[in-house]
């Protein structure tokens, strides 16, 4: 059984997920109920639960708090969350998961499901140190889940991105590739569009890895690998002017 605890601020929150995983989710024993970051930390400490839903927003804090105060992570976390834009993208890039309030048992099926299948893969400390990293707007690494399991890459250590059906494949520096089982849009928009740039319905390049742009209808970037991709005559306007942009922002650096 996986002993589950629940930490929300609202005793309604609290009994609905309570009946939805009884309902939905094999295997899954409740063990206890929190309602602030202070009871929150104490429940972790004394019941030492596997998975943690955690809402975000609470009267004497936030969730984020109550990792930062439990004596050990050795736990899984779901975070819920009654705002779809609250430090969504910090989640995606910590591979933290999430739900929306109200919540939906499909998706917490899901997120069930994903906890058996990938808790064991990467230690709790390692994604909440992505996650403050990218709250705090240091976007410097990202966890990308592999058919091997969960990897940390450095951004810049990747030099493009390529769509590859419902996947997306990672070109790093290292020559190495790593296949993720996610479309290209999702890291389009989560990416620094100061750093990577959507130039192809295919390609999502760094542009720090851009060695020469060779001009055409849409024309062609050559990598600093020697690696060559075309850029669509549809963004080719947007790439351009992107690539302007990093060269003011390097020439001002120097400065």
């Amino acid at each position: 059984m996986i002993r589950t605890l629940i930490i929300d601020d609202e005793m309604k929150s609290q009994a609905t997920l309570h009946k939805l995983l009884e309902k939905y989710c094999t295997g899954i024993e409740v063990v206890g109920f929190a309602h602030n970051v202070k009871s929150g930390v104490e429940s972790i400490n004394e019941l030492k639960p596997n998975l943690v839903f955690l809402d975000i927003s609470m009267p004497d804090g936030d969730g984020f708090e109550v990792l930062q105060k439990v004596k050990n992570r050795d736990f899984a976390v779901v975070f819920t969350t009654a705002f779809n834009d609250y430090a969504i993208k910090a989640f995606q890039f910590s591979a933290l998961h999430y739900l929306l309030k109200p919540i939906n048992y499909l998706e917490l099926q899901a997120a069930v499901g994903r906890y058996k299948e990938n808790h064991k893969d990467l230690d709790l400390n390692e994604k909440i140190k992505v996650l403050y990293d990218s709250l705090n707007n240091q976007f410097q690494k990202i966890i990308l889940p592999t058919s091997n399991g969960l990897r940390v890459v450095e951004l810049n250590k990747i030099i493009r991105c390529e769509a590859d059906s419902s996947y997306t494949n990672f070109y790093l520096e290292d020559n190495s590739v790593l296949m993720v089982s996610k479309v290209l849009s999702s890291f389009e928009e989560i990416l620094p569009s100061n750093l990577f740039c959507r130039v192809h319905s295919k390609h999502l390049v760094n542009l720090n890895f851009i060695s020469q742009y060779i001009k055409g209808r849409g024309g062609r970037i050559v990598l600093l690998n020697g690696k060559e991709v075309e850029v669509s005559e549809s963004r080719k306007k947007e790439f351009l002017n992107r690539l302007k942009e990093l060269a003011h922002s390097l020439t001002n650096g120097r400065k």
